[in-house]
């Protein structure tokens, strides 16, 4: 007689795995529910936007901006390690993409929308679309992967060849965003608009 198989629950690895799903699914409802666009209003997908200052950033699946919601994985990964040491990564993972989703959901209210528009060069930013936004949150998500498989020293200097990067090619960066987001500078919007 054979004996049927055991029906296996969910492991730890499972529960994280819904999680992430779960808190994607909400930021993307939470997002259409606050009346963003789910893809480009241009009616296509693309996997790279490469035109930071144009109509078209933020609207599909990467573009420049993705190399800092990688940088905010791998600073959740560091920060979470000092904070909740104990915890297992996946739950970190989980708590880093919990707030990821915050940010991104607050990054979308038409407060933030007008303070960069006023206070930074992105003229033509009107939100992110659901899918960038989802999009950014899983960059996070990889960025937070990597800093826990790359030693230290590594993820430093990925996230300064990265801020490098989008400093030369776009004069912008996640260093640039924050300042300019919080205390904003004309000596650094006037260079960033080409001055």
């Amino acid at each position: 007689m054979d004996v049927p198989p055991r029906v296996q629950r969910p492991g730890w690895t499972g529960r994280w795995g819904l999680a992430i799903a779960g808190l994607l699914l909400v930021q993307a409802a939470i997002l259409l529910a606050m009346g963003r666009l789910p893809i480009c209003e241009c009616g296509y997908v693309k996997a790279w936007h490469g035109v930071a200052h144009s109509s078209g950033n933020s609207q599909h699946v990467s573009d420049w901006y993705t190399f800092s919601h990688l940088i905010h994985g791998f600073l959740f990964y560091w920060m979470l390690s000092l904070a909740v040491p104990r915890w297992k990564a996946g739950w970190r993972a989980v708590l880093a993409l919990g707030i990821e989703v915050a940010w991104e959901v607050v990054e979308n209210t038409p407060f933030v929308i007008d303070r960069y528009r006023a206070a930074t060069i992105s003229l033509d930013y009107y939100g992110d679309t659901a899918l960038n936004s989802v999009c950014d949150s899983i960059a996070c998500l990889a960025g937070f992967a990597a800093a826990r498989r790359l030693p230290v020293a590594a993820t430093i200097l990925l996230a300064l060849a990265f801020e490098a990067l989008t400093l030369c090619w776009i004069r912008d960066n996640l260093t640039l965003n924050v300042i300019m987001l919080l205390w904003p500078v004309d000596a650094i919007r006037g260079w960033q608009a080409g001055g």
